[in-house]
């Protein structure tokens, strides 16, 4: 068998890693969400530093990739500021929605890299912000699988206390 089919395993060689998903979406941030993309990129260029100091190929690729990602969210980053006005939901607004069980919450709705809805941060594709988006105080959404009331709408700098 010619040496040229055979893949000799190379300590010095590492798979190039396939770019992460960019997705179709337009890139809408709050001024927030662009600076933790710009706080993402300079760790990132930190641990590459490290990682070229320790001659750790694998960790330099991955890092590689991830700073690709990161630096390209950054360039088609669209900042939206924004209205003062709480007279309607938007990209940007706090809404404080209650259940029918009662429950009380509070989100925000950002951009699709800012999104932990563990702390109330809901992308703007998802469905519950798409839902909420132009309504106001009053109006009724759905909200996974049952419905919420609107109760309150606040500008983006607001902090809310909910009881």
């Amino acid at each position: 068998m010619s040496v040229a089919f055979v893949k000799e395993p190379n300590e010095d060689q590492v798979e190039v890693l396939p770019d992460r998903e960019l997705g179709s979406d337009p890139n809408l941030v709050t001024p927030r969400g662009l600076e933790l993309i710009d706080r993402e990129i300079a760790a990132l260029e930190k641990q590459l530093e490290e990682a070229r100091a320790a001659a750790d190929k694998l960790a330099i690729a991955t890092i590689n990739r991830d700073l690709r990602y990161w630096q390209a969210r950054h360039a088609t980053a669209e900042v939206v500021v924004p209205p003062d006005s709480v007279a309607t939901v938007h990209f940007g607004s706090r809404v404080a929605i209650e259940r029918e069980d009662g429950r009380r919450q509070l989100f925000q709705i950002v951009g699709i890299d800012e999104a932990d809805p563990a702390e109330g941060l809901i992308s703007y594709i998802s469905p519950l912000a798409r839902s909420l988006i132009g309504k106001e105080v009053g109006d009724v959404v759905k909200a996974g699988a049952s419905d919420a009331e609107i109760v309150e709408i606040l500008p983006d700098s607001a902090e809310a206390a909910l009881s």
